[in-house]
């Protein structure tokens, strides 16, 4: 669970900022976007295999 310490003097939205900043870091915003509709073991395992071959077209590309 990300946190942020304030310090003597510091306004609301540069703290908001680093809070935000930290939850980015963490993962959890795209964590909730990914539990928030369910998806099928064999959609899930198709968008992995997917993604694994765009990973490969894009080293092949960048080795040319």
């Amino acid at each position: 669970m990300p946190f942020v310490k304030l310090r003597d003097g510091e306004n609301f939205e540069s703290a908001f900022r680093k809070f935000k900043k930290s939850c980015e870091k963490a993962g959890i915003l795209s964590e909730v976007k990914k539990r928030e509709h369910f998806e099928k073991p064999s959609v899930r395992l198709k968008k992995k295999s997917l993604a694994a071959r765009k990973r490969a077209l894009k080293k092949a590309k960048m080795r040319d």
